[in-house]
Formats: structure tokens, sequence, C-alpha cells
């Protein structure tokens, strides 16, 4: 890492572009703090990935994770959505937030889109290009180019061009940059541990810039996906989107010192960092999680009766913990007067709380469920 040059820049009218340096290439580890991390790394996500198997239907809290990992994401992009807004049905939205409620819908569609499409194609060009579509689809970017790769210049921060913090390579060199990102994802002669290789793939992902629009999401986006593609984690539970907006201004500074003085090791120990602190974050909810199952199946037991479709409407709560009276009834088989008495019930129990204060179209929500999963 010590002969390592993260590129060039090049002077272009009025600016200079960043050519970012090849990446499929031998790789030296020669830091032994970076080893340091790196093995204390591994450990956690290897006890992230055995608590996981041991929580009882793992698919239920999973969409959890990825409604947080979605407001987070879009969040570091300027939306506002919160947690319990994103769970919320559109018509439940307010008209003003829509807009950003959409991004974080579509960012879940992606995630899922992306997990489900592993199982026909690898980490690829094509692979990437279908989760912007799916991103951007119907969205504020949605006339960037959504599954294409940029025909034109683009840039970070300032007013324009001329005043950017970065600006990313020609797009002319799009092409060749992401032919050997692919080809370094799956190159099984470099022996680079796989967390330094999704690390160094996300630093070099963020700098290409290759879409107009959705970059940052796509390439936070990879960091689970390359880990469930590895066999690292069996499920993908972990997302580094809230480390990275909790540290923003590391995280961008980190990216920069790697184009502007070639200090990947400091990048390397950033990344690291954020893995250990997510991934004991993630072990302390599942961990959480089963406490909360345990105390919620004793509390409905004084329903007597009640306790089994109290049970029913719990379990569909931690998978969507926003309910309605006529979900309930969905749920239950009740008509809907039982099913109100059944959330007064839970309510009374501290399960349920009302959200809208409204005397119609009362939404509930499972809070002590969703706290989990705030920041």
């Amino acid at each position: 890492m010590r002969t390592f040059h993260a590129g060039r820049w090049i002077p272009q009218r009025g600016y200079k572009s960043f050519q970012p340096a090849l990446i499929n290439r031998p790789w030296v580890l020669d830091d032994m703090e970076i080893q340091h991390l790196l093995s204390k790394a591994d450990r956690q996500l290897g006890r992230l990935d055995m608590v996981s198997e041991y929580v009882p239907n793992i698919d239920l809290f999973i969409r959890m994770h990825v409604v947080k990992e979605a407001t987070e994401s879009s969040r570091i992009e300027g939306t506002q959505t919160r947690v319990d807004e994103a769970l919320l049905d559109r018509d439940d939205v307010p008209s003003e937030k829509r807009d950003d409620w959409e991004e974080v819908q579509n960012y879940i569609s992606a995630m899922d889109h992306a997990i489900g499409a592993l199982e026909r194609l690898p980490i690829s060009s094509r692979l990437i290009r279908e989760v912007h579509r799916v991103l951007m689809q119907g969205v504020r970017g949605e006339h960037k180019q959504p599954g294409a790769y940029r025909t034109s210049q683009n840039w970070i921060g300032g007013a324009s061009i001329s005043d950017a913090s970065f600006v990313p390579p020609v797009h002319s060199s799009i092409s060749e940059l992401m032919g050997d990102l692919e080809q370094f994802v799956h190159n099984e002669s470099i022996f680079l541990p796989d967390l330094l290789r999704i690390a160094l793939v996300h630093y070099q992902f963020e700098t290409i810039h290759p879409f107009l629009d959705g970059n940052g999401r796509v390439g936070r986006l990879l960091i689970p996906l390359y880990l469930v593609h590895q066999g690292i984690l069996k499920r993908p539970v972990l997302y580094l989107s809230d480390f990275f907006e909790r540290n923003r201004t590391h995280y961008y500074d980190n990216l920069m010192r790697v184009r502007e003085k070639s200090d990947l090791a400091q990048w390397f120990k950033f990344f690291l960092v954020g893995m250990i602190e997510t991934a004991e974050r993630g072990i302390a909810t599942f961990d959480a999680i089963l406490q909360l199952q345990r105390e919620v199946d004793e509390a409905v037991q004084v329903l007597g009766a009640r306790a089994a479709n109290a049970s029913r409407v719990i379990r569909a709560l931690y998978q969507s913990p926003i309910i309605d009276a006529a979900k309930v009834s969905e749920i239950t088989g009740l008509t809907l007067p039982p099913s109100y008495r059944l959330i007064e019930d839970l309510e009374r129990l501290g399960l349920l709380r009302e959200m809208t204060g409204a005397r119609r179209g009362r939404l509930y929500m499972f809070e002590r469920y969703t706290q989990l999963f705030r920041s």
C-alpha cells in the first residue's frame, strides 16, 4: 500500500477532474494496525452472523434493517424521512414529505432487487446498473439516465463545476474504470482480505461516480451486497450508512485524503472501525429483539383466550410495525369490533401506541420494537 498512487488531476476548461488509478492489481498489506482492526472486524462479523442465525424468523427482522438503512443512506443525500415515516403507506404520508418517502421506498426496492438478483448475477456492471434503475425510477432523479452510466461530466459540491469540491473522471473513461472494478471484485489471484477489498471497491466506486445521480446510495448498497455475495454474512444484516452519517465529515475527508495524498491506509482504518462498530450495534440489536420477544410473549398470556390472536398480530408487527384495525381483522379473521378490542388490549399492555391522534383512520405503532432501529 505504501507504493499506492491514487491517480492524477487532469486540467479541463476551468476545472480539474480526477482520474483514478486502476485497482485490479496485486496488493501488499504492510500495516500492523490495519491487520489488527481487520482481525477484530472479522471476529465481530462472525459473531453477528452467528447471532442472526439464532434469531427465529430472521427474515421478519431483516425488513426493519433494510428500512433503517434506506432512511440513513437517503438522509446522507438530504432526505428527511424517519424510520417510522418510512413504514407508512403512501396515502398516510403528508404530501410535502412524499418525495423523500418515495426515494426511501426506492432504496428498499433496490436492496430487495439486488439481493434477489445475486441468485442469477454476480456483482457486475449489469447488476449495478439494474440496481440504479430501480433506485431512480419515478423519483427526482428519474431524468438522469436511470440504469445507465453517465455520458457527461458531473461534480460533487459547489454551485458549479468551477467551484466543486470534487470532479470525478471524464465520462469517456467510465467503461474502462468500471470494467477494472468488476475484474478486481472477482480476481481470485489477488490476495487481499475481503473487508479491505470491499473498502477499496467502495472508495473506487465513489471516486468514479459513474451515474449522474444516486452514486452514494448505490455505493453504500454495494457493501452489504458484497458481504452476502462472499458468504461473510448469510443475510444482509450489516449496513454502514448509519456510521457514515454519524461521521459524515470524516467519511468525506477520508475519501478525499486518498485522492489527494494516496493515503489508502487511513481510509481502510476508518472503514474497518465502521465495520466493527456497526457489527457490535447489530449484535446488540438482535439481543434486544430476543429479549423483547420473550417479554412480549409473556405479556400477552394475560389475555387468556385472546392471547393467540394477539401473538398473530405481534408476529406481523415484527415485519411491519405499523397497523390499523382493518389489518388486525385480516390477520386474525375477527370482525372489526373485536379487532378494536384486541388493539385496546395491546395498548393497555404498552405494546401498541396510537400515532395519528385522529378519530378515524387510526394507526398504531409497535413502538418498543421500532425504537430498536432508531439511531
